[in-house]
């Protein structure tokens, strides 16, 4: 869609889009959303919607909605029939753009394609026009009823069938349908405005067979049956104003639960699960209310449905009032290791029914708040039910995966600000997408803009108080439920979105400080901090001088001025220094409070008070210090590293009773492998009150060490004796003891153990024998009879062991690889793995953890040269109809005998997988670990992947706004932001620098960069001259949509009645009229003379542009320059002449070329601005132009609209 104003649609809709657009666009109040069939065995579904619109303007005469792959049948307004076009530029993002395959072009032309459909913009794919009778009524500001009819039919993204292939009734079969989709997809399966800030309430009825249940947002006011009692209609009624992106459905035979301690949860699972839905619900009423209590606030919804569903796109799905979750979530009280995951989902869930869904943000520019505040208030509850030390692990975690991830792609911005420059129009240059939507961006930088919003929100709670934190947060629930419980009012319902200023503001007056400077360095600003720290002591002062250097040139860096705290543990205690770290300092100079001393025994107290004794004979006699930390609390977003002695590492690790410290420790002491290391790390794996993980991190790092020391190790190999003791039988050593799995902390120990154990290496770079023995008898002796809990974890760690045990292969030149010449304790292992793989077929473990484990392990045979190299028992394991988890192993065995073997081509491996996120594991895992990258050469890197990987991110993944950005990012890493070196040149056509103003050879020698082009034709593209392209431009055209382009005449005329290839059902958004006689379609076709509305401005001066070849002394839009927003947007070609529907052209060839002329209405204006004085007027009357018309469209700088016969009543 253009987003120029039109001339007859007086909405001053664009003044200022990031500020006033609230005011202008006409407000939906209520909307009525009906289902009156779902069909599982056509996977299609029938129903309307009905909107309530308040104009918020005079003569409003055009509505835009949000609406994909619905095919819209008929618009009433008022219930007078409306014309209207229906236009998905994202459908295909670059029209047939046969030549540049280079991603900087992709990425300005999809942001454009994303920004012409954005609603937060008043933009929208469906553009009704409000017939002229009822323009008066916007002057009265009487509302507008809007009826849209509309239809879907096998939906590839919105709505996911699961309809499993077996024998019964679809209830019996396990049946079901549920909505997703990432960030706003509501219109992916109803028309609507599918926007977070556009509030209204909600009437929705499904209509379902009588063996099925639909569960929807909002409370249940009555089920009726139909009179044959086979179906039933849920009738569900949402009274507080909410986005319809937060609406969703979910229908089947689900088995359903009332939670026992609160009455209004109900609880959904599929056939046969009520017994571990049990179970997994279990505590979910403490979670409300620890909830409660923190935010004095009551849940604002009055009820809350979870609903547990197969193949879902992601753990948790949060929607008013409702949540939809993986049934993988759902365990006994067997099982161990899902309990806390569980549990986790489920607060994270709760948390963002809050701060998510009850309110909303008013931008994607705000997005950070309520994914900060829900993130900060999921940590407490972590902090409660799991300990402090859990918290301070999950905090440091999340850090170090945003450091990384930031120094890596260099930096995630969480308020991003556009327009104002070219600076401001791009703010993170150094990413191959844009963040100027949700739907660009990369799936791994938003889980890491989710990761840092929480730290952010952590950061402001260190300045202002949990107490004072936790009041803003009051006071925003409050003003929302006070807003939701009043009738229409625009200005009222606003207090239930946030915004960045707002919550700022909020912080301002409940604490009266000022956390501007904060802001202003962490969410206006992207990048981290990189500190590196080093000390000496000065005996004769007493004075501690410590180093603090920064590296801020790198990329994802900031340079940090301000406080930062010091821990400094010396004899007489813990003493903390902020010290103050400003533009140049680096040196910093720390008294120490304690005299060095020798032989005098004294107890020495720690930070939390405690005091212990502490062998000192190993510190350095001048000096009191024992440890020193830098940024303790991790109050700022930073990586440190600090040079200390090795006793200091060993004294922190056994004495600082911080979990973060310990860690840090440990990992430090991988660089010391000494018989001091090797004590201390024993010592903490004996202590039994040292928390699990920091004991399960020191089985590991002393696994490191044993293999750096390993000519003076003596004694028997690492942790063998430690776990014979914790874990064996007195009598006979060798055998474990009958597993009971009552102590947690002891059970995850003896999971990590043996597999830590086996990456312990003798002076022949082998596993040695005996620890090899050893975990063969773990598995050999493992019984689990008389335990109350499941051992399949323990189990498929054990396999896990074996697998770290293996080493690269001797080969002997020219020998065959083959089971009966094996080395002999490969052997074993090879006997261990296919005995489990076949149990595994008989007695399946919980979420299948051997098969993956087993899996793995084959892989690394081949990895290792023990066994042939061959995917086709990936490729069987792989296959749709086995579990998820398995399917992801295979496929990753896969993805990686194409990166070795260089034989299967990536495209292979991320064929049609029926289940989205099946697929996003496929591409992710490509990415991850790329079969080869833009650096080097390889035989797989050939035109046909390029054309395969275009096609999947241009067209084929339009359904799925998450797959697309996997592809980008998989395209990224194997070809770069240029075009692909593996391309043959274009053939020589002339091409225009319009930044240079002259006419150049040949883009790829040097291919365009940035954005900077984009504003004048979106990258300079092979414009051709006229002589040159007839003849390749039109066979492209036919390529591209697989049917050479017809006759235009009665050809089209038929085929628009037909429809294509025979079906005789009208295309998403085309008006059908009927005749009432003859009972056959009507299609009217404007003359040029006919009244008014243009609908799309600049397209007709870019075929003129193209056709003259005179663009040098032009402006690329000839007349009044488009706003900085607009520009972009002409890079896209609005409307695709070869192939609008881009996906079902492109791929499967549904669609002759021209058939797409119909969804458009294209009147002219009878006044012309100056910008369409140009020939092209007359283009009805020329059928050769028309043909030449077809010549350009191809180019991906046309961004014209095909002016088509349009069909009005």
């Amino acid at each position: 869609m253009n987003r120029k104003k039109d001339k007859g649609f007086e909405t001053p809709l664009f003044l200022n889009v990031l500020t006033c657009y609230v005011m202008f666009i006409p407000h939906t109040t209520h909307q009525v959303v009906c289902i009156n069939n779902i069909n599982f065995q056509r996977k299609s579904v029938i129903g309307f919607v009905e909107l309530t619109i308040f104009p918020t303007v005079v003569n409003l005469n055009r509505i835009k909605l949000n609406s994909k792959q619905c095919r819209i049948y008929r618009v009433r307004v008022n219930d007078l029939e409306a014309p209207f076009i229906y236009n998905d530029p994202t459908l295909e993002v670059c029209h047939h753009e046969s030549k540049q395959r280079n991603l900087n072009y992709f990425s300005s032309a999809y942001t454009a394609a994303v920004s012409a459909v954005d609603p937060d913009a008043g933009h929208g794919e469906l553009v009704i026009k409000v017939p002229s009778e009822l323009w008066k009524q916007g002057d009265e500001m009487n509302v507008l009823k809007v009826y849209i009819e509309f239809s879907l039919d096998q939906p590839k993204g919105g709505l996911h069938f699961v309809v499993p292939d077996v024998e019964g009734s679809m209830a019996e079969r396990g049946a079901h349908v549920f909505s997703f989709g990432y960030q706003n997809s509501t219109r992916f399966w109803f028309p609507c405005v599918d926007s977070y800030s556009e509030l209204c309430t909600w009437k929705l009825e499904f209509t379902v067979d009588a063996s099925m249940v639909a569960v929807s947002c909002g409370d249940l006011v009555e089920t009726v049956y139909t009179h044959d009692m086979r179906k039933k209609t849920f009738h569900y009624v949402l009274p507080i104003p909410t986005a319809a992106s937060n609406i969703s459905l979910s229908v089947g035979p689900f088995e359903i639960l009332v939670e026992p301690y609160m009455h209004e949860v109900t609880h959904f699972c599929l056939p046969q699960l009520l017994p571990l839905l049990k179970h997994s619900m279990s505590y979910l009423h403490e979670i409300f209310e620890f909830y409660e209590e923190i935010l004095t606030c009551r849940y604002p919804y009055s009820c809350f449905k979870t609903v547990f569903v197969d193949e879902a796109y992601v753990q948790v799905s949060s929607y008013a009032s409702m949540s939809i979750f993986s049934t993988n979530l759902l365990h006994s009280a067997m099982i161990i290791d899902q309990t806390p995951l569980t549990r986790q989902c489920l607060a994270q869930a709760l948390a963002q029914q809050f701060f998510g869904c009850f309110i909303s943000r008013m931008s994607w520019a705000d997005e950070w708040v309520l994914k900060g505040i829900s993130g900060y208030i999921y940590g407490l509850y972590l902090k409660k039910t799991f300990g402090v030390n859990q918290y301070r692990h999950w905090i440091k975690e999340e850090l170090d995966k945003m450091v990384e991830y930031e120094l890596k792609m260099g930096g995630v911005l969480l308020h991003p600000t556009f327009g104002g420059g070219k600076d401001k129009d791009n703010p993170t240059p150094h990413l191959h997408f844009s963040i100027k939507h949700p739907h660009t961006l990369s799936w791994k930088y938003y889980k890491m803009f989710q990761c840092k919003a929480h730290l952010v929100m952590r950061l402001i709670e260190n300045r202002i108080s949990m107490e004072f934190m936790l009041q803003v947060f009051n006071k925003l629930l409050s003003l929302a439920s006070t807003a939701s419980s009043q009738k229409y009012q625009s200005h009222m319902w606003s207090q239930m979105l946030v915004s960045t200023h707002s919550f700022l503001k909020s912080i301002s007056n409940v604490s009266g400080k000022d956390i501007g400077p904060l802001i202003k360095q962490w969410v206006d600003q992207s990048a981290v901090v990189k500190f590196f720290g080093s000390f000496a002591f000065n005996r004769k002062r007493n004075v501690l001088e410590l180093e603090i250097r920064q590296d801020y040139t790198s990329s994802g860096t900031q340079k940090y001025v301000g406080p930062i705290k010091v821990t400094v543990q010396e004899l007489d205690g813990s003493f903390n220094h902020t010290l103050q770290i400003e533009e140049n300092s680096l040196k910093h100079d720390i008294p120490c409070h304690s005299k060095s001393r020798r032989n005098k025994k004294k107890k020495i107290p720690l930070m939390n008070g405690e005091e212990v004794d502490m062998d000192l004979s190993a510190m350095d006699a001048d000096s009191p210090l024992l440890w020193i930390r830098i940024d303790p609390d991790m109050s700022i977003l930073r990586k440190v590293e600090f040079e200390q002695a090795d006793f200091m590492w060993q004294y922190q690790l056994r004495y600082e009773r911080d979990v973060v410290a310990q860690e840090e420790s440990i990992l430090a002491l991988e660089k010391f492998p000494t018989p001091a290391s090797r004590l201390a790390l024993t010592d903490i794996l004996e202590q039994d009150q040292c928390f699990y993980k920091v004991r399960q991190g020191a089985c590991f790092c002393l696994a490191k060490i044993a293999n750096s020391m390993m000519s003076t190790w003596t004694g028997p190999p690492a942790m063998k004796s430690l776990f014979t003791r914790m874990f064996c039988c007195k009598s006979c050593p060798n055998i474990v003891k009958t597993n009971t799995f009552i102590s947690f902390q002891s059970y995850f120990l003896q999971k990590t153990m043996p597999v830590a154990m086996a990456q312990l290496r003798d002076i022949q770079n082998l596993c040695p024998k005996d620890v090899l023995n050893f975990i063969l008898d773990l598995i050999k002796y493992n019984d689990n009879r008389k335990n109350k809990f499941s051992d399949n974890y323990y189990r498929a760690e054990l396999i896990d062991a074996l697998t770290n045990s293996l080493t690269p292969a001797i080969s002997i030149s020219n020998e065959v690889r083959t089971v009966d010449n094996l080395n002999g304790d490969v052997r074993l292992i090879l006997e261990e793995i296919t005995r489990s793989l076949n149990m595994e077929k008989l007695l399946p473990s919980y979420r299948n953890t051997i098969t993956v484990s087993c899996l793995r392990a084959i892989r690394m045979l081949q990895k290792n040269g023990h066994i042939p190299s061959d995917p086709s028992l990936f490729k069987s394991y792989a296959e749709y109809g086995h579990f998820v988890d398995v399917r992801v192993a295979a496929l990753e065995a896969v993805v990686d005998y194409t990166r070795g073997m260089h034989r299967t081509s990536p495209s292979e491996v991320s064929r049609t997988h029926p289940i989205p996120y099946v697929v996003h594991k496929i591409l992710s895992m490509l990415g991850k670990n790329p079969p080869f990258t833009k650096a080097a050469e390889s035989p797989l890197c050939n035109e046909a992947l390029v054309d395969q990987l275009w096609k999947l991110m241009n067209s084929g993944t339009s359904h799925d706004w998450r797959l697309r950005c996997d592809a980008v990012n998989l395209y990224y890493t194997l070809f770069g932001l240029t075009r692909p070196s593996c391309l043959p040149l274009p053939e020589l056509g002339l091409v225009l620098n319009l930044k240079e103003k002259k006419a150049v050879l040949n883009p790829t020698i040097k291919p365009e960069q940035g954005p900077d082009t984009t504003e004048m034709t979106g990258i300079t593209m092979g414009v051709h001259i006229p002589g040159l392209i007839t003849m390749e431009t039109v066979s492209s055209v036919s390529m591209s949509s697989g049917v050479a382009p017809p006759p235009q005449g009665l050809k089209r005329k038929l085929d628009s009645v037909v429809g294509p290839l025979g079906s005789s059902s009208p295309e998403p958004g085309q008006v059908l009229q009927e005749e009432d006689t003859s009972k056959k379609f009507k299609i009217r076709f404007n003359t040029v003379e006919e009244d008014e509305i243009d609908m799309e401005s600049p397209h007709d001066s870019q075929a003129f542009i193209h056709h003259h070849l005179n663009i040098l002394e032009r402006p690329s839009t000839p007349g009044k320059e488009p706003p900085a927003v607009d520009q972009a947007v002409l890079s896209l070609p609005v409307t695709p002449l070869p192939s609008s529907f881009g996906k079902e052209s492109t791929s499967s060839s549904k669609h002759s070329g021209d058939h797409h002329h119909h969804h458009h209405h294209h009147e002219h204006k009878k006044k012309k601005k100056k910008k369409h004085k140009h020939k092209h007027k007359h283009k009805h009357e020329s059928k050769d132009k028309e043909r030449d018309s077809h010549a350009f469209s191809n180019s991906p700088a046309s961004g014209r609209s095909a002016r088509s016969p349009s069909m009005s009543d």
